[in-house]
């Protein structure tokens, strides 16, 4: 079975595949230092604690946003489960052309999302990715990357409302039943929040179908805040919490 591994900001998720099943996964705080040992250590606990052992896992392949740990990760993975990993960059093929002053720069993240929103729901498309950050990325009908947006994620603008206005508190983030059902303060920051985001996304795939001229323009979403959105709109026509780990199998198996 395929570890797949994606380091976010804030999370890392490691899925255990078959193929495009998703057997098991886990999540782990990106931001707390870890030695290789203690990755290591900690996907072997976790793996046993779903009924599963080294010997199940017969490759690994990451894509990361967070340079800083893949060095202690890398090494953890290489000691405790036997397996050198596949890290999505430069030089692994992704069968997606990227067409942008810098590739390089381009988050391996939003590469892998674009190659499983293209090669599951078709394109042309647009790869929403929930996160964060939130992030559109667009793949044109002939299958390359040319570009996308990058804006504050939903919880960072929840958090940016209470740290930065003494009165208003934290807040669950939720869809309420409608604009008008704010009573309170904070119903009143829950209608704003998540219905100012789901205009936003609304303005933003509009413009994006108008500039490509491609009315028929597929949208798929992904991350954990990606459903609340859904739930509220017409435009995202496909939700894949499992995007970025489908995506991950995919490339593995263009590069095997």
């Amino acid at each position: 079975m395929l570890l797949a591994i994606d380091i976010g900001n804030t999370n890392i998720v490691v899925g255990v595949m078959n193929g495009m099943e998703l057997i098991s996964s886990f999540r782990l705080t990106t931001q707390t230092p870890r030695t290789s040992d203690e990755y290591g250590i900690m996907m072997i606990d976790l793996l046993r604690q779903r009924g599963l052992e080294v010997k199940d896992i017969t490759a690994v392949i990451m894509s990361s946003v967070v340079p800083d740990i893949m060095y202690s990760l890398t090494n953890g993975i290489k000691r405790y489960l036997r397996q050198k990993p596949m890290i999505v960059g430069p030089g692994l093929k992704t069968g997606l052309a990227v067409r942008t002053d810098n590739p390089r720069e381009v988050g391996a993240d939003r590469i892998v999302n674009c190659v499983a929103a293209y090669e599951l729901y078709g394109g042309p498309c647009v790869a929403i990715d929930f996160g964060t950050s939130t992030t559109y990325d667009i793949v044109n009908g002939k299958g390359e990357f040319i570009g996308g947006l990058i804006t504050p994620g939903i919880r960072i603008c929840a958090d940016a409302l209470w740290q930065r206005a003494a009165q208003l508190p934290h807040m669950e983030i939720k869809k309420t039943r409608g604009i008008l059902d704010c009573k309170n303060t904070i119903s009143a920051m829950q209608s704003g929040l998540v219905y100012g985001y789901i205009g936003q996304v609304e303005y933003i795939v509009r413009k994006i179908r108008e500039e490509l001229g491609v009315p028929e323009l597929k949208v798929v979403a992904t991350g954990g805040l990606g459903k609340i959105i859904q739930d509220g709109t017409d435009v995202i026509e496909h939700y894949d919490g499992l995007l970025t780990l489908k995506g991950l199998a995919i490339i593995y198996e263009k590069n095997r």
